[in-house]
């Protein structure tokens, strides 16, 4: 029998979904707001620990991984505990505690948006 249960996504407060950060670059210009959403994301996986704390939580079985599978990176436990509040303030995980431990879980709406602003036009 499996404790595991799938997380929700989590919705912003006007229930319209995850924004994206913005349109494809090739479309037209981004506003500041898109721009200042965008940079945010890509900030916060700026980070080498950042990066790679992202990779392991997203390549983890099952899509999701417990603190305690996914901290060994070079830094320290608190460090560690920074860099993931700091990629859950982008908006690029979320997280779930359960009993002493907390799982991790990449937010795949805005990983499809972040995509969609790297995607280059169909060629005709």
């Amino acid at each position: 029998m499996s404790n595991t249960k799938v997380l929700p996504l989590l919705e912003p407060s006007d229930g319209q979904g995850v924004a994206p950060c913005g349109p494809p670059l090739t479309e037209r210009p981004m506003t500041a707001e898109e721009a200042e959403r965008a940079a945010r994301m890509f900030k916060a996986l700026g980070d080498p620990v950042r990066l790679r704390l992202f990779s392991a939580v997203a390549s983890h079985e099952g899509g999701e991984a417990c603190v305690c599978d996914i901290s060994d990176v070079g830094v320290s436990q608190p460090t560690v505990s920074h860099h993931l509040k700091k990629l859950k303030e982008a908006g690029l995980l979320t997280s779930e505690r359960r009993g002493t431990w907390v799982y991790y879980r990449v937010e795949p709406s805005v990983l499809a948006a972040m995509g969609k602003l790297l995607t280059l036009p169909a060629a005709a």
